[in-house]
């Protein structure tokens, strides 16, 4: 898919904050005039996430082809059609899907949303249409009409939660329990009362808690995910270490990012295959080349594990007396992600990946990783609405 247009960016925004979970697709001219279109990764694992077609278990040929009532929204009235899903006698029987009447409806490499809503399918032309205007305006339409019946929100612990936070801050900065990047999270938990444990699920009655130094600019951690290793041809961390790793000082680490644009200076840069549906880890070493594997649905699960909901809580850290203590401020309040948008921003490049690996001088090796991340300022493309607490009295 093409690199999305600032527009197009801000138009998916306003989707994700109204919880509009959706996949994206872009139609080719080729595709346009021959009625075809690839089901891409992203657009099966939507589909099949939504109980709508699971592709993998359908047999090639026309006769097996699943037809389902869908939509084209226009800017005034929905346009009736028929998504045709289907596998093609060809050797592989890669997966296609249409939408009757889209040539009329999207010109080529246009992108194209695709939402499920209660079992029907609904096309949306996030690059033509004027989503902002359609959905905030004073005129009733059918695609504002469509958004406000998906958006919902529950808060009752989200609002005990918070009451706690307030009364943490009323205390002014608080000292930190240990010299550590994690120290701002191990504090509040502890503040909490909630026990420091390994475990991957949510810290507090469901809501996952992400504590962060308040520095312009820092990504934010998305959760800690290892690699497949039996898919992968490097088969621990420390053989990632030996294959990248440099001295600095007397560590011997791989501390690094790596981008699905660009190779970092180890070489390194991760690639999507949406038709394996893995995300995969490549070097320019042609002795390594794809060296680690990561399945999407693996990390679709470990994102909705993990943020399901989420307070990511943002503090000052201050020095007294020598020693670090935290004035906790503001919370941003987010809800499950949209699934179909992770692969999306790790393709553009917002979503990113963090090796911490460290041989240790008794010859172990560390990871604290690898931890997916996320730019500062795009929380609302993967999440629907981020609801902002001052936790500091006016």
């Amino acid at each position: 898919m093409r690199q999305l247009s600032q527009i197009e960016i801000n138009r998916i925004k306003l989707l994700t904050e109204k919880s509009v979970e959706l996949c994206l697709i872009e139609p080719t001219g080729t595709g346009l005039e021959k009625s075809i279109m690839d089901a891409t990764g992203s657009v099966r694992t939507y589909l099949k996430a939504n109980n709508i077609h699971d592709f993998e278990v359908q047999k090639q040929g026309q006769e097996n082809k699943i037809q389902i009532t869908s939509f084209l929204i226009s800017s005034n009235e929905l346009v009736s059609s028929v998504a045709s899903l289907y596998r093609p006698n060809t050797k592989k029987g890669d997966p296609r899907i249409w939408f009757k009447g889209l040539g009329a409806y999207s010109n080529s490499n246009d992108i194209l949303g695709i939402i499920t809503f209660e079992k029907q399918l609904y096309v949306l032309n996030i690059t033509q249409l004027d989503l902002h205007k359609l959905i905030e305006g004073e005129i009733s339409n059918p695609l504002q009409d469509l958004v406000n019946e998906i958006n919902q929100i529950s808060n009752e612990v989200a609002e005990e939660l918070l009451i706690l936070l307030n009364k943490i801050a009323a205390k002014g900065p608080v000292p930190a329990m240990l010299q550590a990047d994690t120290a701002i999270g191990r504090t509040l938990e502890t503040l909490l009362g909630i026990d420091i444990n390994s475990s991957k699920k949510p810290d507090y009655k469901g809501i996952e808690l992400k504590s962060y130094r308040d520095k312009r600019g820092n990504r934010k951690n998305l959760f800690a995910q290892v690699p497949d290793w039996n898919l992968s041809k490097l088969k621990s961390s420390a053989e990632i270490l030996d294959a990248f790793g440099y001295s600095r000082g007397e560590d011997f680490k791989l501390y690094c990012t790596v981008s699905t644009l660009v190779r970092n200076s180890q070489g390194l840069k991760l690639k999507m295959d949406s038709e394996i549906s893995q995300l995969i880890e490549n070097s320019d070493k042609a002795s390594f080349g794809d060296f680690v594997v990561w399945g999407l649905e693996t990390l679709h699960k470990r994102l909705l594990e993990k943020h399901n909901e989420t307070f990511w809580i943002a503090a000052d850290s201050v020095t007294i007396g020598g020693k670090e203590h935290f004035q906790y401020k503001k919370v941003e309040h987010t809800k499950k992600p949209i699934v179909s948008q992770f692969d999306i921003l790790l393709e553009q490049g917002i979503i990113t990946l963090d090796h911490l690996i460290k041989r240790k001088p008794t010859g172990s090796v560390v990871e604290k990783g690898p931890i997916f991340k996320i730019k500062p300022n795009a929380l609302d493309l993967l999440f629907p609405p981020s609801q902002s607490y001052s936790l500091l009295s006016k």
